[in-house]
């Protein structure tokens, strides 16, 4: 069970002058659900997630996970960005071993745990690879076997395909569905693409130009597995993509 619950949610930053960036966010996120937040740049995305995470306070409003405020980070979320970043100086399996070592895990269960996480993401056979001999799809996916391997039962993403060429996108989306059916983990993820949001998500949050609010909320009820090129997929992402250009359009005074 992991439902979090956003009331009144807002969120300004102390600089001079000071940033509103996000303001009145009211949202519900359901336990095995996969949610995207998606919106044009700026409109604080990656802040509301980082507020999910307990990685940022809240200036106004209330966060629940299943009742409970959040205040910090919890081992009970799990959050994956753009940049792996991977400790250059170790191994890929003791990459994915460390948040394990920091919970005092033994260390045969910890080489357990990583073989079975590598394995999911594919990447056996590269558990004695180090960062830099892997490709930039490879680390992304030794990054969400490393969140994995704490076992959380949220799944935060901030944009984690963004800097892969287009077929590894692909391919890593398929990945995440794929991992995402097996457990079904509440997953909350961020992005700038209309397509990928269609293509993974249960339910799109659609964010306004700062400072950022829930400007529209699309149920994606298309059939699973979902196959690009779908008639459905593609009258639902031009949907989205005209609510989107609405939004970017409005004069700044109407937001």
């Amino acid at each position: 069970m992991a439902t979090f619950e956003v009331r009144g949610l807002g969120k300004q930053f102390p600089t001079d002058p000071p940033v509103q960036a996000l303001a009145g966010i009211d949202l519900t996120i359901q336990d095995g659900e996969f949610v995207v937040l998606l919106g044009p740049s700026g409109c604080g995305k990656s802040t509301l997630l980082e507020i999910l995470a307990g990685l940022q306070d809240k200036s106004e409003g209330q966060v629940l996970l299943d009742g409970e405020p959040v205040h910090r980070t919890s081992d009970r979320v799990g959050v994956v960005f753009q940049d792996a970043s991977l400790y250059p100086w170790r191994s890929v399996q003791r990459n994915i071993e460390i948040g394990l070592e920091f919970r005092g895990v033994r260390k045969a269960e910890r080489r357990a745990t990583a073989a079975k996480y590598l394995a999911q993401v594919g990447l056996s056979g590269f558990e004695k690879k180090y960062p830099h001999q892997l490709s930039g799809g490879m680390r992304q996916r030794a990054g969400i076997a490393r969140t994995l391997a704490t076992e959380p039962e949220v799944l935060l993403m901030d944009e984690p395909f963004g800097a892969v060429d287009h077929l590894t996108r692909i391919q890593l989306q398929r990945d995440l569905l794929a991992l995402w059916e097996a457990r079904r983990r509440t997953v909350v993820f961020v992005t700038h693409d209309v397509g990928e949001a269609v293509y993974l998500a249960d339910r799109v949050i659609l964010l306004s130009p700062r400072p950022g609010r829930v400007a529209r909320e699309f149920v994606i009820d298309e059939p699973r597995p979902r196959r690009r090129g779908d008639i459905g997929l593609l009258a639902r992402e031009s949907e989205i993509y005209e609510a989107l250009i609405r939004i970017e359009d409005q004069p700044e005074r109407t937001r």
